[in-house]
């Protein structure tokens, strides 16, 4: 892939900039070789992401501790060589971190408003991330268009019980959705079970990542599916878009 220049706007030109800290210890440790494409990413968000609206500037000082090291350590419970989908991806969070830290997943990073998924496209060009693509749509809108995937990953989107509605329906049999929560996890979970039972999901749990690497712990709901994702309310419309699917590519092979 290509190199492109900077998004829009050249070198940076605003105090956010400034506020941005210089990378801890524990990125070098973590990132490795990849830790001169996240300071990149780093800068673009402390920039163009303040200007586009797609961070808070209050957020520019601690991008670091509370942002990518909280985001890159969810690559510690993500299978090796998978297919993930970062639902609401927003200005990359948790995928391009994700992404920067392990260049053996395939990562689609699904958002439906087109000023974030410009920027993320261009941040993927940018930093050449050919293992990564980006979607527009909204996941309940995607069923059939996406490839089922292994992991479904999201950053506190929404409640759990909506969250999993929107990104368990894109999981592949038994997959699982990793939801980086705060707090309120456990007690989230506990108020999504039955929602979570019914969109197939057959185990759940709360983990906690980044031991060594950030201070408080990232704290992640793993729900795990069975063979129905999304359980009896979206095998109908899975099996509609499968049909569709079939007859668009037969159509188009007999225009050929």
């Amino acid at each position: 892939m290509g190199q492109a220049g900077p998004p829009e706007g050249g070198p940076a030109e605003f105090s956010e900039l400034s506020e941005l800290a210089r990378p801890p210890e524990a990125a070098r440790k973590l990132f490795g070789k990849q830790l001169p494409d996240v300071e990149r990413y780093a800068e673009l968000l402390a920039d163009v992401g303040v200007r586009r609206g797609l961070i808070g500037p209050r957020e520019v000082p601690r991008l670091w501790e509370r942002h990518l090291l909280n985001c890159a350590v969810l690559s510690e419970i993500v299978p090796e060589g998978v297919t993930v989908c970062d639902v609401g991806s927003g200005a990359g969070l948790p995928g391009i971190p994700l992404a920067l830290v392990r260049p053996d997943l395939d990562i689609t990073l699904l958002e439906p408003l087109l000023r974030r998924t410009t920027f993320l496209e261009e941040v993927v060009e940018l930093l050449g991330l050919e293992h990564v693509s980006v979607a527009r749509g909204r996941a309940e809108e995607m069923l059939g268009a996406l490839q089922p995937v292994h992991v479904v990953t999201a950053r506190a989107v929404a409640p759990l019980d909506r969250l999993a509605g929107w990104g368990i329906p894109l999981l592949r049999p038994y997959g699982e959705m990793l939801a980086i929560k705060g707090d309120t996890a456990e007690e989230e979970l506990k108020g999504a079970r039955d929602a979570l039972h019914k969109l197939g999901v057959v185990d759940t749990s709360v983990v906690q990542v980044g031991a060594g690497v950030v201070d408080p712990l990232s704290t992640v709901v793993r729900a795990e599916v069975g063979e129905s994702p999304g359980g009896v309310r979206f095998a109908a419309r899975r099996a509609k878009a499968q049909k569709a699917r079939g007859r668009s590519a037969r159509s188009g092979r007999r225009r050929r």
